[in-house]
């Protein structure tokens, strides 16, 4: 039987410790574009997609209740929504969703310590910095699942108070008639409407389903993760909110976008001085890379869950698991492997500026939530059938979490390369499919 390495904390942590540390610091400049200034406009962006992530972690925490098997949102489609679906999810979230976030997560941490440091920020300089930040990681994940929780729960202590420091400065020492000064600023050129928005916030919000990657690990999970699941994004929300108006109303909205990533730095500055910002930056390092730390801490055990249902090529060897650490070594060595492939197209993309005003973190966003409804429809299939009795559980808070996903997925839209996005998700679970057709016929031979 498997020892159960995780509590309540580090089940909240993880998620507050995922979802907090990264996007906020580096998505604000690119959510006040699209709104053309509109600190408003950015409230109201930011509210919309929290009924996305509130109302889904809720939804998903009514299946996380229902089961202990190893895999999380992946056990969750293979048990309600089917194989192929099941299939479908895995190979999209391992071969796009986590690299291409864990890429990106690598990437910022790099242009921190670069500001930290007080190194230039090229191309190659930030290639060489994720590529470190996602070997250490990865090596303390696999070679201590102690010491990865232990990590994600410091980190994650500690990144709320830069959060909330600057944040409360803004509010005190800021400008609040700035948030419903209704002129509009263009700094450069974008494409859609501020619905567009929604994209970059849905990236500051993601990763909350990631600790359903640990379920089978956490204590008492049928209890523990639904309530992690409750407070982790309410708690997150609110953190949000506080510091984009705090940060808004306090350098306005022009400067942020005029400094892009550097407000933050600029900010510190503002409120503490030279040495001030010089902790304040060692705080964010620290948060980034928690939060890269919480994506691998997950992403090492993908692998594992397809193997252990005959998923992926090699399933027999890759569900093989160390009897000292509890990790799969094959899992966590593919994991890396593909989290480079994707730290290169990341370099590509922002080195020939390929991707103006985003990153390849926005590719599986539109994606994801398209294949999060499917598992929200099962809930109210379980309601429908009497395995769930809460009405509210059943019925209300899923049909919300359609309605929020499908908000976001409308405003993932309103940026033209949405659809080049979709098509590259799609192709991958296409593959998925056929490989999937390919192993049930070699099942069926009995090879």
């Amino acid at each position: 039987m498997e020892k159960k390495k995780y509590g309540l904390v580090t089940a909240i942590t993880m998620i507050v410790g995922i979802v907090i540390g990264s996007g906020i610091f580096f998505k604000s400049d690119n959510i006040l574009i699209y709104t053309n200034g509109s600190i408003a406009k950015g409230i109201a962006v930011f509210s919309i997609a929290a009924i996305g992530i509130i109302f889904g972690s809720l939804t998903i925490g009514v299946l996380a209740s229902k089961t202990t098997t190893a895999g999380g949102i992946i056990t969750y489609a293979d048990e309600y929504s089917g194989r192929k679906v099941a299939c479908g999810f895995g190979w999209f979230l391992t071969f796009i969703y986590y690299p291409a976030l864990v890429s990106v997560l690598a990437w910022v941490a790099g242009v921190y310590i670069c500001m930290l440091f007080g190194i230039k920020a090229t191309s190659e300089m930030l290639l060489y910095l994720s590529v470190i930040n996602v070997a250490v990681c990865f090596f303390v994940n696999t070679l201590s699942t102690k010491f990865g929780g232990y990590y994600q729960n410091i980190s994650t202590f500690i990144k709320i108070i830069p959060l909330f420091l600057m944040a409360i400065a803004g509010l005190v020492y800021g400008d609040p008639k700035l948030i419903v000064d209704e002129t509009a600023i263009k700094v450069g050129e974008h494409s859609g409407t501020w619905l567009a928005a929604l994209g970059p916030v849905a990236f500051s919000y993601d990763g909350w389903v990631v600790s359903t990657s640990i379920a089978h690990e956490v204590k008492n999970s049928k209890k523990t993760l639904p309530l992690a699941l409750t407070i982790g994004p309410i708690f997150v929300l609110v953190a949000y909110l506080l510091y984009f108006v705090g940060m808004s109303i306090l350098i306005g909205p022009e400067e942020i976008m005029r400094l892009g990533d550097e407000h933050v730095n600029s900010a510190a500055l503002k409120i503490f001085g030279e040495n001030g910002a010089k902790v304040i930056l060692t705080f964010i390092v620290i948060s980034v890379t928690g939060t890269l730390n919480g994506f691998i801490l997950g992403f090492i055990r993908l692998p594992y869950s397809l193997a252990l249902r005959k998923m992926l090529p090699f399933s027999l060897e890759i569900e093989r698991v160390d009897k000292k650490t509890g990790i799969s070594k094959l899992s966590a060595t593919l994991a890396i492997i593909i989290s480079l492939v994707w730290i290169w197209l990341n370099y590509f993309t922002q080195k020939y500026n390929m991707l103006p005003n985003s990153d390849v973190s926005e590719i599986p966003i539109v994606a994801s939530y398209i294949l999060y409804i499917l598992l929200y429809f099962n809930v109210i299939k379980l309601y429908k059938k009497g395995e769930v009795e809460s009405f509210a559980k059943g019925i209300i808070i899923p049909t919300l979490a359609i309605i929020g996903s499908s908000i976001i997925i409308v405003g993932g839209l309103q940026n033209p390369m949405t659809i080049c996005y979709l098509g590259i998700c799609t192709l991958v679970i296409f593959m998925s499919l056929l490989f999937l057709k390919v192993q049930n016929k070699k099942l069926i031979a009995g090879i």
